[in-house]
């Protein structure tokens, strides 16, 4: 069964309208719409699967989070920079956390690669990830086990010092109740970490409908700066600063090319990425993806 909105997700406004149709590059080959909401300018993909029927985007040795794999030149990259992008997560949650240690839970932990490292650092890490798949290749090559996704409605109150979710919220079918649920489990001085795509990046009126961070009908929804904080904001929580995921807009730019197919795509992705970069130095709001650091 398909979703369709006929008002906002996170803000109710009955202002939504058409905005672009895009493809699932990844796995279908199916087009769908994106809306956006003209109070709050959050985007959306409209008519997207429900929860019962979503897993079948996801079942594709392409999709890295859960895959992990290192096939073809970008997925090589990505391998190949992923330690020094958890080592900067990690020097950004020492920067909140005043004890160096503590306990953290990771959210959609694809195949517990951050779970691993953080937890061999000293912290006691939970990691939670609905997919089965991704679930059983933690296991094999991470040698950590994480927890089903129904496990996060079964922890107690203010069970962790730091939530963090990279590139997860846009997933979550039951956005509300997701959010409540981290005001729920983080300690009172604890932090909560959101990634999300940013679709009013230079990358992303680069690419337009090719804009890989779109990646329907597995990307639910599409966040502004504007539309992240409306949704914090109607839930009581506090956005205490923002960080640039200054990787991510060379990745984006270069699975954008791919999937426009263009001449001389790689070099091309990494010309637009230094670029979006660039735009980012001078408003970080800018950036293709960025970090939402939040208080409950």
């Amino acid at each position: 069964m398909n979703i369709h909105h006929h008002q906002c997700p996170i803000c109710g406004a009955e202002d939504i309208r058409f905005s672009l149709r895009t493809t699932d590059f990844t796995v279908s080959g199916t087009s769908f719409e994106i809306w956006e909401c003209g109070k709050c300018t959050l985007r959306f993909t409209q008519d997207a699967p429900d929860a019962a029927t979503i897993g079948q985007y996801y079942d594709s040795e392409g999709y890295i989070s859960h895959s992990d794999t290192s096939k073809g030149l970008i997925n090589s990259i990505y391998h190949a920079v992923r330690h020094l992008t958890m080592a900067g997560k990690r020097r950004l949650i020492l920067s909140l956390h005043a004890s160096k240690i503590g306990s953290l839970l990771d959210i959609g932990a694809g195949t517990g690669s951050f779970v691993r490292y953080m937890s061999e650092t000293g912290w006691e890490v939970t990691g939670v990830e609905p997919d089965e798949q991704a679930r059983a290749q933690a296991q094999k090559v991470n040698h950590v086990r994480l927890s089903e996704s129904a496990e996060l409605f079964h922890f107690p109150a203010e069970s962790f010092d730091m939530i963090t979710m990279w590139h997860v919220l846009e997933h979550v079918h039951d956005l509300h109740a997701y959010v409540e649920r981290l005001k729920w489990l983080v300690k009172p001085k604890g932090k909560i970490l959101i990634a999300v795509p940013n679709y009013t990046s230079y990358d992303a009126s680069v690419y337009r409908n090719y804009w890989a961070a779109y990646d329907v009908p597995r990307h639910l929804y599409h966040f502004s700066p504007r539309a992240l904080k409306t949704l914090l904001d109607g839930h009581g929580m506090e956005l205490r600063a923002t960080r640039a995921m200054w990787y991510d807009s060379f990745y984006i730019s270069m699975m954008s090319e791919r999937n426009r197919k263009g001449f001389l795509g790689f070099f091309r992705g990494l010309w637009i990425g230094s670029i979006s970069d660039l735009h980012a130095l001078i408003n970080r709001e800018t950036c293709s993806s960025l970090i939402y650091i939040v208080n409950r």
